[in-house]
């Protein structure tokens, strides 16, 4: 006799066949019954209650860029699902590995003006690479299948099924457990674009290489370092490729482009005449408004993305090579000499002097006297980095964190350890990425470096954070403003302040009301006592640090560098 079990079941057991070990979400009304399969299987996946769905997308995003794997999220119909979509926006945008599964009203209610109908097909076409729509409960095994293989293969990025109430309760016979989708084989590029691009980097008097997060999605860590090293070609790396290059080698030119330079890095891919671009969006931020590297004059342009209309994008008769990363490096690394031990010095020598001189340049810059109580952002960085080490794994949030943990962050290169969210830079994103970070490395403790303005959007999940007891350090770097905005008004709008300036918060007393050890740290020995305390502690801990706005600490982001100091008045176009 055939036994027969509901649509909800198969969807828990398809997705545990298929993998997916946690999933981070909210529950809803049209979600109870999915819930209900959760509950009875906690052994095989785990599920983390956020407590906003936009943030349970973020969660999965940080589980899935720290951890190399699948991450999955899921919501219920309506506001849910309308959250989520807002979530996934900043993974889609980045390449990043996420499952959705949303929920949704039953069939014979379309059209109805039920409560919660939305149309989800639409909803997600802009963030997520494919969607469907499951009818019937026979579907629900094939179509995990077939949603986890779009999410990992070619360009990873965000997938979404959506199961109507009616869908979740149908009977469907047992059937044996799913398989998970085959490891797709690792795409090889060209073999003739490969020998161009071996001719133009052999010929150069002046190559680099430009490492964005393609690197990390790749696994290719091993095989960037190996080719740096036997072609003895410099490494600069975006913002998104940060970590995935030793920045302490001889080799490392440091983050690259418009926001978080160390100003060398820029100077040397702009004077290059081969640049090999490895995994990065190659847009007008990564390379600093397409000046590193040039997209005019005698430099040549090597694309490497494993999405064919993405290697090369923006640098007009670059050479494209479409593969996986690790795959690819590895086909340029065989085919080209190996460097001489003099040209191999050369390009340490040269490196060292360029980074002597922004060391000096950063030690004598002129910055304003600070307020009682503050702390430089870049000190911050710097005392952090000297507690946390160069291996810690780190998240952080756009605004002040951005430029300054870019800049003055030296990362150890191998995983994807810095983790900042740049494809549409999310406020209040790190507060519970961080979250995904723990998860993925139970037992290491994880730094989250946030604002106070950030901490308005994300505030929420301190809370998950403690119920979890996971081991994140909450650093709140406070400027009382919408500080990154007021520096444009006040570079391109005549210092025309409006709507920047929103009251003041306590994180220390937000922290404690959740009951999350909490303090204010008032100078730098200060900070580095509560950062070394953090360490040996058991779940959370915040550390609320006054800072002063970029109007009189400006990061280093190159438009603004450039306006303040008299050679442009021009703001950068995106």
């Amino acid at each position: 006799m055939t036994e027969y079990i509901p649509g909800a079941k198969r969807l828990v057991d398809s997705l545990t066949s298929c993998g997916v070990e946690k999933i981070f979400g909210v529950p809803g009304d049209t979600g109870i019954f999915f819930y209900d399969e959760l509950a009875s299987t906690c052994d095989r996946i785990h599920h983390i209650l956020a407590r906003d769905e936009r943030h349970a997308a973020y969660m999965a995003d940080g589980y899935a860029r720290s951890s190399g794997k699948l991450a999955a999220c899921e919501a219920s119909s309506g506001a849910g699902a309308v959250y989520t979509a807002s979530g996934l926006a900043e993974a889609y945008a980045s390449s990043i590995p996420v499952l959705v599964i949303t929920t949704d009203i039953h069939r014979r209610s379309r059209g109805s003006g039920a409560v919660t109908e939305i149309d989800q097909l639409a909803l997600f076409s802009g963030v997520t690479k494919w969607a469907r729509l499951v009818e019937s409960a026979e579907d629900i095994s094939s179509s995990v299948s077939m949603a986890v293989k779009e999410a990992t293969t070619g360009r990873p990025s965000p997938v979404a099924l959506i199961f109507p109430e009616n869908v979740l309760t149908e009977p469907v016979p047992i059937l044996p457990s799913v398989q998970q989708p085959a490891p797709a084989e690792k795409l090889r590029a060209d073999f003739y674009a490969v020998n161009e691009a071996v001719e133009i980097l052999a010929s150069a008097s002046a190559p680099a290489i430009l490492a964005g997060g393609g690197i990390h999605m790749g696994g290719a860590w091993s095989e960037l370092l190996m080719l740096a090293e036997n072609s003895a070609i410099p490494v600069a790396t975006s913002i998104h490729g940060k970590s995935s290059f030793p920045e302490s080698h001889k080799l490392s030119l440091g983050v690259a482009g418009g926001n978080g330079c160390r100003g060398y890095a820029n100077k040397y891919l702009a004077n290059s005449d081969a640049v090999l671009m490895v995994g990065t969006r190659a847009n007008a931020t990564d390379t600093n408004g397409f000046t590193a590297p040039p997209r005019s004059g005698g430099c040549r342009v090597i694309g490497v993305d494993i999405d064919p209309t993405r290697a090369g994008r923006n640098y007009p008769n670059s050479v494209s090579l479409v593969g996986d990363a690790a795959t690819v490096l590895r086909q340029l690394r065989e085919a080209l000499p190996a460097a001489s031990s003099s040209t191999l010095r050369e390009r340490h020598a040269a490196i060292e002097r360029h980074r002597a001189d922004w060391q000096l340049e950063e030690q004598f810059k002129d910055l304003s006297p600070l307020d009682e109580g503050m702390c430089q952002p870049r000190e911050v960085v710097q005392i952090l980095h000297s507690v946390f080490g160069p291996e810690a794994w780190v998240v952080a949030d756009p605004g002040t964190p951005t430029p300054n943990l870019s800049a003055y962050w030296e990362s150890a290169g191998r995983g994807w350890r810095v983790v900042i969210p740049r494809g549409i830079g999310p406020m209040g994103y790190a507060i519970s990425a961080a979250i995904g970070v723990a998860l993925a490395h139970p037992g290491q403790r994880i730094l989250c470096l946030t604002t106070e303005s950030s901490l308005a959007m994300g505030i929420a999940d301190w809370e998950t954070a403690q119920r979890l007891g996971l081991p994140i350090t909450y650093v709140v770097l406070d400027n009382t403003s919408m500080a990154w905005i007021k520096m444009l008004q006040h570079l391109f709008t005549g210092a025309r302040y409006f709507g920047v300036d929103p009251g003041p918060l306590d994180p220390v007393t937000l922290a404690r009301g959740m009951g999350i050890v909490a303090a204010a740290a008032s100078d730098s020995s200060e900070l580095e006592k509560l950062a070394k305390d953090s360490l040996k502690a058991e779940g959370p801990r915040t550390i609320h640090v006054r800072v002063p706005e970029h109007i009189s600490s400006p990061p280093p982001v190159t438009s603004w560098q450039a306006v303040l100091g008299g050679t442009s008045s021009e703001r950068p176009v995106y």
